[in-house]
């Protein structure tokens, strides 16, 4: 598509406009999410886990050493993150403990540390969309980036993670590819990629087909070499740089998940070829392509001989792991699995992005647009087959969408606008933005009542004559997970003298983020034993659930009814532990601990 030089003043200063848009639009986050904010509503595992990792660092344990001591004691619970992520959210604390106090400071912390990274991916979106679609198409580009639902869920307050930074990263990466500047587009490319897998290997998938398009760019023109070997310097000096300074103790070992001395001889010698490659001068694309398939089969080569181990799914679930937990995560379920108001609205982007991007394919063969437009449509589509795969690739391919959606957007739009009738341009214009930028979507959810939620207890069901209906099944499973993680549900728990709790898989980061005690297992697949055990006990047992606390050490039990996980349980393991505990059917050994009246839990501690 024609790029135009900036003819106004809003085009002119994009900079300062796209730091409007992202200071609006983290302050209208904050106000959302403000009542989460204010009692540290972390609710993703993740989140909590990150917020107790943040808490050890503070607290003394060591830079290298990543190991949850809360989880799984004495030894605790190896996971395979970075410290990178940690520094802005213990930057916060520190900043502000000293002059609010250490509770406000970590709300601080967790409003504004998801903050920063969505800066950084606005930024790479509009920076994409000015050098691909027009340069004063920037205000369309954060328009379209703040429509991506699912996408922004990544950058709300209190979800610290690495999930955001990750995201901005890969839209780093896109920016880079499409930088008509080669050598500074693959530096920042390159860099990107390698922050992205010092970070974590969850966006993998796209930075390697990222890192080959850079290649095959090269396959067809040579002028290409530049960009090549930048991105490769850039690749394997940064993962070498962020394996030194971030690698944790366990992450030092041959290890699947992490960047370890695995991944890293991949990105050294990756990198290394790509600047062999760059130095090629032949002219000849089919020499060219030859050199490129013997750099990529080295790689891949030597990757299967020295790590044969890490050739399956980084996660390396033992079969029982993966049929008794894994397959219950709803992320990674496919997308079709879900129903529609799931598939609906985080679909309908990526799929609106691939009619963009085919469009501006076709208009932009043969200009010297279209390698860039090719690397981001492929990125596009390769994220939409793996949103279809596992749904918890929904937020990079809305991400990866903008730019396609922008395009289409850019194109369309006009045309109703110079249409002779009034209201054609009016009501055309609207309904073309909400639908080409996935809004509509939503709309549609809200608009369609849901049965599930909507419908009223059977009359059978109901309390006393003129009392409140008996809740539905859902209803209570909504109103058990939004109670018991709340810190008025746990701070009678955290009077309790330091124990270790055995309690669901899912609940044990947020006890040990919220109080002082330790718990068995958290949802993260080193700790497969820990994790098995805790499920066993559950569908299993009672006896096999007291020798599982015992030989864990735990001395009290935990469970909040009706929360997610425990519905798995009651359905695939009638009969078992937790079964009978709802039921109320106790052993002997499980002394009831008083809690106050109207709380979610049932806890217990064990005798003998």
């Amino acid at each position: 598509m024609p790029t135009t030089p900036p003819t106004d003043a809003a085009a002119r200063h994009w900079i300062r406009w796209t730091l409007l848009f992202w200071a609006v639009g983290a302050a209208i986050l904050i106000v959302y999410k403000w009542r989460q904010i204010s009692w540290l509503g972390l609710a993703d595992t993740d989140d909590n886990l990150r917020f107790a990792q943040v808490n050890a660092w503070l607290g003394g344990q060591g830079w290298y050493d990543l190991r949850q001591y809360k989880l799984d004691p004495p030894h605790g619970a190896s996971i395979h993150w970075s410290r990178i992520v940690d520094l802005p959210i213990a930057g916060l604390i520190l900043l502000t403990r000293p002059f609010v106090g250490a509770f406000t400071a970590a709300r601080i912390a967790v409003a504004v540390a998801p903050l920063l990274p969505l800066g950084l991916a606005l930024f790479a979106s509009v920076v994409t969309v000015r050098r691909l679609v027009d340069r004063s198409a920037f205000a369309l580009g954060a328009g379209m980036f703040f429509c991506m639902g699912t996408m922004l869920l990544m950058f709300m307050p209190t979800r610290i993670d690495h999930h955001g930074w990750q995201l901005a990263l890969l839209a780093t990466v896109v920016a880079g590819s499409a930088d008509p500047v080669r050598r500074r587009g693959g530096l920042v490319a390159g860099g990107a990629a390698a922050l992205s897998l010092t970070i974590g290997l969850e966006m993998l998938p796209y930075l390697a087909l990222a890192t080959g398009a850079v290649a095959l760019r090269w396959v067809w023109d040579r002028a290409e070499a530049p960009r090549l070997a930048a991105h490769g310097i850039a690749l394997g000096l940064g993962s070498a740089i962020g394996f030194m300074l971030f690698a944790s103790h366990d992450n030092r070992m041959a290890v699947c998940d992490a960047l370890s001395p695995v991944w890293l001889s991949a990105t050294l010698l990756g990198g290394g070829l790509f600047v062999a490659l760059a130095s090629i001068r032949d002219d000849r694309r089919t020499v060219r392509l030859a050199a490129a398939v013997a750099a990529g089969a080295l790689v891949a080569g030597g990757f299967a001989l020295a790590w044969p181990q890490c050739l399956g799914t980084p996660e390396r679930l033992s079969p029982e792991l993966r049929a008794l937990w894994f397959v219950h995560i709803n992320e990674v379920r496919p997308l079709y699995a879900h129903g529609w108001r799931t598939w609906f609205p985080v679909g309908l982007a990526p799929v609106v992005g691939l009619v963009g991007y085919a469009t501006v394919l076709w208009r932009s063969r043969g200009t010297p647009l279209f390698p860039a437009w090719a690397t981001v449509a492929l990125l596009g589509l390769t994220s939409a087959g793996l949103m279809a795969w596992q749904t918890r690739s929904g937020p990079p391919a809305q991400l990866l969408a903008v730019p396609g959606i922008a395009a289409l957007t850019w194109l369309v739009l006009p045309m109703v606008a110079r249409h002779r009738l009034m209201m054609v341009r009016i009501f055309g214009t609207v309904a073309a933005f909400l639908l080409l930028s996935g809004v509509i979507a939503g709309l549609v959810v809200r608009a369609v009542p849901n049965a599930a939620n909507a419908a009223p207890a059977p009359v059978a069901r109901q309390g006393k004559p003129g009392g409140k209906p008996a809740l539905t099944y859902r209803n209570r499973i909504d109103m058990a997970n939004r109670r018991c993680p709340t810190l008025p549900a746990l701070r009678p728990i955290a009077r309790i003298p330091t124990a270790t709790v055995l309690t669901f898989v899912d609940f044990g980061p947020r006890l040990i983020a919220m109080t002082h005690h330790r718990a068995i297992a958290g949802p993260y697949h080193r700790n497969q034993t820990a994790i098995l055990d805790v499920i066993k006990a559950f569908r299993g047992t009672p006896d096999n659930a007291r020798a599982t606390m015992a030989r864990h050490g735990a001395t009290l039990l935990l469970i909040c009814p009706g929360m997610s996980e425990s519905t798995i349980y009651n359905a695939e393991a009638k009969g078992g532990f937790y079964w009978q505990l709802a039921r109320n059917r106790v052993p002997a050994w499980l002394v009831p601990v008083p809690l106050p009246k109207g709380s979610p839990f049932k806890l217990w501690r064990r005798v003998g």
